[in-house]
């Protein structure tokens, strides 16, 4: 039985760029016509677009497709700027933003960009209140706000989400912290690798295995109490092959990254094998692990599709 409630299945696609507006655009319309629900976004400083420019694209190039980051870094913006171009994005597509949030990890982000890259304790107590200010001022009537990092005196933020009282959150997380600030605070809850290194190295491999990912789900139900029930479970998977010789690709991609085959065969964050095995699959993690959002890479729009076919809204 599943510690989690069981949700229909809905796709995401994760895109950081294009060549052209109308790469962009076509993109967008073949992940909607494809049947995923989500266009989501990195939020860094290397070769990728602007996400709020280019979500707001998508909505407008779109018609039921949903935007988001995945995830905003709250260190990159003041959260009243950001709850701003939040609550704008929302109004101006009809009511289809995901708020992903998140404390920061890439080291290169900061280093590049000459900001201090504090300790993990130090980010993640400022994006808590971070994540507190852009909640209050999406909220009716003005906000005020005292904590160790962010004060606001009497604002009303301005415009309100057509999403009330917010549009959802996704807190994706890999340590005990976050996880239990997520299902306190999230309505979408992603699980990560550990990126504490901060760069996608051996250590977040290494927390990518089926046991790690067992944990890090037992940890959020244990922390969401009465509120599992409202929660959405969601993996970005980054090992994404619809192919019939998946022996080879287990094998090769287990060469690469320096692993056991099995621990490929059985991380969540793979999906490897023909559409009938990937559905199966996901059924399964579904069961054991309560995901039924799961992103995918923009280059499986296509070949992913007979899987997003097969499941969505079931």
């Amino acid at each position: 039985m599943s510690l989690f409630p069981i949700k229909p299945f809905r796709f995401g696609v994760q895109a950081h760029r294009a060549n052209s507006r109308s790469e962009w655009v076509e993109l967008a319309k073949r992940a909607e016509g494809n049947g995923y629900a989500v266009l989501t976004m990195p939020d860094h400083f290397n070769d990728q677009l602007a996400p709020v420019p280019a979500l707001m694209t998508i909505a407008d190039a779109t018609t039921d497709l949903r935007i988001g980051a995945l995830v905003w870094d709250n260190d990159y913006k003041h959260p009243l700027v950001l709850a701003k171009e939040l609550a704008t994005m929302d109004l101006l597509s009809d009511g289809r933003l995901e708020i992903g949030i998140g404390a920061g990890w890439m080291a290169s982000d900061y280093e590049e960009a000459g900001m201090p890259y504090d300790s993990p304790k130090v980010r993640i107590d400022r994006f808590v209140e971070g994540l507190a200010v852009i909640k209050g001022l999406m909220q009716e009537g003005p906000l005020n706000f005292t904590g160790e990092h962010y004060k606001i005196t009497n604002h009303d933020g301005l415009p309100k989400p057509v999403q009330r009282p917010y549009p959802p959150v996704l807190i994706g997380g890999g340590g005990k912290r976050v996880l239990t600030i997520a299902a306190r605070e999230a309505d979408i809850i992603g699980i990560n690798g550990t990126m504490t290194a901060g760069v996608v190295g051996p250590e977040a491999i290494s927390t990518m295995t089926a046991e790690a990912v067992t944990e890090k789900c037992a940890i959020v139900h244990s922390a969401a109490g009465a509120r599992l029930a409202d929660i959405e479970m969601n993996i970005r998977a980054f090992f994404v092959k619809v192919t019939d010789t998946p022996d080879f690709t287990f094998s090769n991609l287990a060469g690469i990254l320096s692993v056991d085959e099995s621990m490929v065969r059985d991380s969540p964050f793979a999906l490897i094998g023909t559409v009938d095995d990937i559905v199966e699959r996901l059924i399964e993690r579904r069961e054991e692990f309560g995901f039924s959002y799961v992103i995918v890479g923009g280059e499986d729009i296509d070949s992913f599709a007979p899987v997003v076919g097969a499941l969505s809204g079931k």
